[in-house]
């Protein structure tokens, strides 16, 4: 699965979030390894902080 084109589909679509405290945050997927924090500056325009 390409988790990049996924989660920014969706995050075009505004589904998921760049709000980390939205359960739906882009960040989430950071976390889990699924997209790089440089895919989450691509998605959302801002530096994904841990």
């Amino acid at each position: 699965m390409d988790w990049y084109t996924t989660v920014k589909r969706y995050y075009d679509m505004g589904i998921y979030k760049k709000d980390s405290n939205d359960p739906l945050y882009v960040g989430k997927f950071c976390e889990f390894g699924k997209i790089t924090p440089e895919q989450f500056k691509e998605i959302t325009g801002e530096t994904y902080f841990a």
